[in-house]
């Protein structure tokens, strides 16, 4: 959290406030010895109109958190300046805050008379003191020796005049402004001790949170582009007190390692690194202010690092040598489970980081660990871990995301410590810690489209500071697939997961079956919603219906002996909980012939045809209520030239075709020895296979074209009105255009359409891969990917990226990101 009330504190300053400039000793001795906060102008004119022209900026000045900051610079818009100043701003009285602008006495600044209402002089200690009056505002003016003062405070200058004559420069102050800086926007130092009134309002009153112990001074360049805001400079930290950044006092920075490690679905990392781990746990010893060591256990450990999915955390210890910690870790595991080929260990003791790590580690429960590498990688469940161990392995990691791409390469390539974030993550902090008013203020900003980036870079008795917040650049030419998250369930799953619509949110859910029967709906964020305990299978897919035409959907399937429909909490709704005696229900199928949601929902079990309308009643002009032969599957409805059909497998071979009403449209002639594949229509004609690989296309007048495919016994097919794809053995073909896979043993082909762009997946059961393939037959880069099920396949959020639902294990799921 300390990265992220920087980024706070960086940009309260800028509402209103000025630019930079060098400065020399006689300005800094009127600057008032507890100022929190000094800002170095080069030229007042350009800074201003930096900030008014900044996009970052433009979309904070609305807010509540910094009315009064905004309030008390107004003043500051009617003085004009091209010369070099010093704003500062000091607490009178509780998080109050007054400022002070002070320049040379030149003729290049200038206050607008034209608009100032009145104007008033006040003598004091032999000077005069001036106010000026504006509509909106009032200020003060003061000349004294060579400086031009302006202040939002009279008291203010009256305590620079009590003293005039005892004029000092603190020496800390001297330093951080010796070095001129001509070309940038402004120089913010600030004293970290006197800045925790500025963070006060900003933060709940439950939050313990403070900035004090990070550092003592903090020096920056200001650098504003219209896009882009770069700050780079110095932190102090004195040796005599415990602040953070004194943990890395006498080390070197490394390389940041952790984001190869973080999915690229990551929302932030963290990253600390330091060459000498002795020289760190002294540092460590100082600043807990214990009289030994923490043990030596992580001895070899170089960088420890956070990685932020969702609303989880992970934490990555990397060292250059792994065998001792490995042994004790493997010493005091409850159990070892293994993830495609990687072993988990389940702790017997979840405080072990917290005991060695802390402060960098504290609160957190380190249940779980593996290894990549040499870097242990620790989450509180597992799958965290299952979602990293996944990425890693598909190369999906964070240094592919865009957010890590656009702000990276603005940072330095080692440092002592590394933040890097998207808006969701700093969101969530500021959720956690700050005022609902400023967390609301963020919220509608939308800083979705920026990335944030912190680091700082230990060198001697300083440390250079980075702060840098730039647009998100999209890489359109690179195509990754990163795990969004794993989700493990109580039992083996026996229906695979499917995506279903969130009426409220118009995102997509997940929806999945166990083989105890329960029913679980999930987030889009891997949190279980609910469970529903049925007594039995569901029944093939599940629909979506909205059966009181409100927009709100509800859930519609079959089970072995149920036709149900449940509300969105998961409640059945009167009068759809039907049973079935002796069961054996073929999956559900849903018609809605003129798109008006008046449906029917057609249930099959043996010969018997049940049709039911969006009340629950019968459909009594509906005539087909019995067939020949036992019904194979769901009847499907299709619409060929303004024609509606419904057509039936049934077993002997009959292919059954009626109309609305049930009465028989298309008479098939000759007989069909189904394969396990479903009846499609394609190009105006009937499609289905036989078990000998021949591919059986009727028309409306009822002729069976037959064209010998020589497809295996246990091919697939599925098509489209214009598409036609089929897997035989390991061979693909989509329109045509055949792909040769590796040798498995492949499910049956899947046709999804996503946003405007078609995708056909196909599964290997036996080694567990899942490839996607466009409708040119093009393989979707970085797949195959690991999986065990048919998968389902949309646009989860609205971001236009794709996402794919998966089985991973036999009792858990995984959601990927194709971006």
């Amino acid at each position: 959290m300390r990265f992220k009330i920087l980024i706070i504190l960086a940009f309260i300053l800028f509402l209103g406030c000025s630019q930079e400039a060098s400065t020399t000793h006689s300005l800094l001795s009127y600057v008032p010895d507890n100022a929190s906060i000094l800002i170095k102008i080069n030229n007042l004119d350009s800074l201003k109109n930096q900030l008014n022209t900044n996009d970052f900026i433009s979309k904070m000045k609305s807010w509540k958190a910094f009315s009064k900051t905004k309030n008390k610079v107004i003043p500051l818009k009617y003085i004009t300046s091209n010369t070099n100043g010093i704003l500062s701003f000091t607490e009178l009285g509780k998080e109050n805050f007054e400022f002070l602008y002070i320049t040379e006495q030149i003729d290049s600044l200038s206050i607008d008379t034209t608009a100032r209402d009145s104007i008033h002089s006040i003598s004091y200690e032999n000077k005069i003191i001036e106010k000026h009056v504006y509509r909106d505002a009032s200020f003060f003016t003061l000349k004294i020796a060579k400086a031009s003062i302006i202040s939002s405070s009279e008291i203010l200058l009256e305590n620079l005049l009590r003293k005039q004559n005892n004029l000092s420069v603190n020496p800390v102050l001297e330093k951080l402004l010796s070095v001129p800086n001509q070309n940038k926007s402004a120089v913010i130092i600030a004293n970290i001790n006197n800045v925790n009134s500025i963070l006060t309002p900003l933060l709940k009153d439950t939050s313990s949170f403070s900035i004090s112990n990070y550092a003592d001074w903090l020096s920056v360049d200001v650098t504003l582009n219209p896009k882009s805001i770069h700050i780079s400079g110095i932190s102090i930290a004195n040796d005599s007190i415990p602040n953070f950044l004194n943990l890395f006092k006498n080390t070197n920075a490394l390389k940041n390692t952790i984001a190869s490690f973080a999915p690229s679905s990551a929302n932030a990392i963290e990253s600390y690194t330091f060459d000498a781990y002795s020289t760190f746990s002294k540092n460590q010893q100082l600043f807990l202010d214990r009289s030994t060591p923490l043990d030596s256990l992580f001895n070899t450990v170089e960088e420890i690092g956070y990685i932020h999915l969702n609303k989880e955390k992970a934490i990555v210890l990397n060292t250059y040598g792994s065998e001792n910690i490995y042994e004790y870790l493997n010493a005091n595991k409850k159990e070892s489970i293994d993830y495609q080929g990687n072993e988990i260990l389940a702790l017997k003791n979840n405080t072990l980081l917290n005991n060695c790590l802390n402060p960098l580690i504290n609160n957190y429960k380190a249940s779980y660990c593996t290894v990549l590498e040499n870097s242990f990688i620790f989450s509180s469940n597992k799958n965290t871990l299952q979602t990293i161990i996944n990425s890693y392995k598909n190369n999906a990691t964070y240094t592919n995301n865009n957010v890590y791409t656009s702000v990276n390469n603005t940072l330095a390539e080692e440092a002592t410590s590394l933040y890097i974030s998207d808006e969701k993550n700093i969101k969530n902090s500021i959720a956690k810690y700050c005022t609902t008013s400023f967390y609301n203020d963020f919220k509608k900003a939308k800083f979705s489209d920026y990335a944030f980036g912190i680091q700082t870079v230990a060198d001697k008795k300083f440390f250079h500071t980075n702060i840098s917040i730039t647009p998100i650049v999209e890489n359109n030419t690179r195509t990754s697939v990163s795990p969004l998250f794993s989700l493990q369930l109580e039992s083996d799953i026996s229906m695979g997961p499917q995506f279903v619509t969130n009426h409220t949110t118009k995102k997509k859910e997940i929806v999945v079956q166990d083989i105890n029967n329960v029913l679980y709906l999930i987030a889009t964020t891997g949190q279980i919603l609910w469970k529903k305990q049925l007594n039995s299978a569901i029944q093939g897919k599940i629909h979506q219906v909205d059966i009181y035409k409100n927009k709100r959907l509800q859930l519609a399937f079959t089970t072995t002996n149920q036709f149900l429909i449940l509300d969105r909490n998961g409640k059945e709704v009167a009068p759809f909980t039907m049973d079935f005696k002796d069961g054996s229900l073929n999956p559900l199928a849903v018609f809605d012939y003129e798109n008006k949601k008046e449906y029917r929902f057609v249930v099959t079990q043996g010969k018997r045809v049940f049709m039911y309308n969006s009340k629950g009643k019968i459909v009594k002009g509906f005539k087909y209520t019995k067939a020949s032969n036992n019904i194979l599957s769901a009847p499907k409805h299709f619409i060929i030239k303004n024609k509606d059909y419904l057509v039936f497998k049934l077993e002997g071979g009959k292919l059954k075709i009626v109309n609305r009403i049930g009465k028989e449209r298309v008479k098939v002639k000759g007989k069909i020895d189904f394969s396990e594949n479903e009846v499609y229509a394609y190009k105006d004609r009937f499609n289905t296979t036989d078990i000998d690989g021949t591919l059986h296309q009727i028309d409306v007048n009822g002729k069976d074209t037959k064209t010998q495919l020589a497809l295996v016994k246990d091919h697939g097919l599925v098509t489209t009105s214009r598409s036609l794809v089929y897997m035989n053995d390991n061979t693909l073909s989509i329109k045509g255009k055949k792909v040769t896979l590796d040798l498995g043993v492949y499910d049956k082909p899947q046709i999804f359409l996503v946003n405007n762009k078609m995708y056909i997946s196909i599964t290997d059961i036996q080694n567990q891969n899942i490839y996607l393939f466009d409708s040119q037959a093009r393989p979707i880069p970085n797949f195959p990917i690991f999986g065990t099920s048919a998968i389902d396949l949309t646009d989860m959020d609205g971001d236009k990226k794709p996402d794919l639902v998966t089985k991973d294990l036999d009792n858990s799921i995984v959601v990927y990101q194709i971006q």
